[in-house]
């Protein structure tokens, strides 16, 4: 009953809180571009899906997607969305549903068909079902991105994977299974120390700047609020998922032109904490990665950035910037 009570609280419509604890759907954490709301059913239940929708600033080259990844939010993108309006695109950047500022049902069979089935819809619902796009995803959103270019491919121009995890398939490299409720149970012990910590040793390679705490903030403090139980939750149905739907296989079937951004120092593996150390050790090897991915996808690209870690776009904005506003470039020619 308590998860029920908190999931429902986490469907209400966005309000503030006055707190320095941040509601089930972020309420009290504040976007750098006004927040927008895609009301649509799925699985017999009307969710809200929230969004920013930012126009170019001078003439208009094209839209860019972009999918951020299960630790992150849209607003991650902050500094991205600056350099891509700047240079005349167009950008959404949703959250996608169970994450952020989006709905957080107790009861959703996510898949990572059904998140591209939604973001799909988002964008037939702004009018760009008939347009083409750039498509740029992140980490979890990488692994989206590349199920989106498989569903959707008609519909875009570029696909640019920034780190995407879900490039090795962990259960059968020996990686332990758990439950959901082991997951949802781990989910709870979360805190900002904890998720520092691991962002410090798996992200940043050990280097640690002060910008990056307000991405900790902005994760933590929802699960030190009213809804923890509810993000708790969502959160452990999506780790579920990222843990058994690898994308590493289908990555030949990808026919968009693609760009992957790889910041070799990255160790993520979903799992790895349950992994023999042996194991444990051969998981998350980014720069090899990286390189199998791109001979896997015909004709990809790979942008490499030798000191930069889990979230380029984070360590280092103006440089990744300027490399995917390159890749765009060329992708446009």
């Amino acid at each position: 009953m308590r998860i029920l009570a908190a999931a429902l609280l986490a469907c209400l419509p966005l309000t503030s809180l006055a707190a320095d604890t941040y509601g089930p759907r972020l309420e009290g954490f504040d976007y750098p571009y006004p927040v927008k709301i895609f009301a649509f059913e799925s699985q017999r239940q009307p969710l809200e899906m929230a969004y920013l929708d930012v126009a170019p600033r001078g003439t208009p080259i094209g839209t860019v997607v972009l999918l951020h990844g299960k630790n992150f939010c849209a607003a991650t993108w902050k500094d991205s969305i600056a350099a891509l309006t700047a240079a005349g695109y167009r950008v959404i950047a949703p959250d996608q549903i169970g994450f952020c500022k989006s709905s957080k049902p107790e009861r959703y069979q996510y898949s990572f068909g059904q998140l591209a089935a939604n973001t799909h819809a988002l964008l037939a619902h702004l009018g760009l079902d008939a347009a083409t796009v750039d498509l740029v995803g992140h980490s979890m959103g990488g692994m989206l991105a590349a199920r989106y270019a498989l569903m959707y491919p008609q519909q875009l121009r570029h696909l640019a994977l920034v780190n995407p995890i879900g490039l090795e398939d962990w259960k059968a490299k020996g990686v332990p299974w758990r439950s959901v409720d082991a997951w949802y149970a781990g989910e709870l012990k979360t805190s900002f120390d904890s998720i520092k910590k691991y962002q410090l040793e798996v992200y940043y390679n050990g280097q640690w700047k002060p910008a990056y705490a307000q991405w900790v903030s902005m994760k933590s403090r929802m699960y030190d609020g009213p809804g923890r139980q509810a993000v708790a939750w969502s959160q452990a149905l999506t780790s579920d998922m990222v843990f058994n739907q690898p994308v590493v296989y289908e990555l030949p079937r990808i026919t968009v032109p693609t760009t992957l951004f790889i910041g070799q120092t990255d160790r993520t593996a979903i799992g790895r904490d349950l992994a023999p150390p042996a194991l444990k050790a051969t998981l998350g090897d980014y720069p090899a990665l990286g390189k199998a991915a791109a001979a896997a996808i015909p004709g990809a690209t790979l942008v490499s950035f030798d000191d930069l870690g889990h979230s380029p776009q984070v360590q280092d904005p103006k440089r990744f910037n300027a490399a995917l506003l390159k890749a765009l470039k060329d992708a446009h020619r």
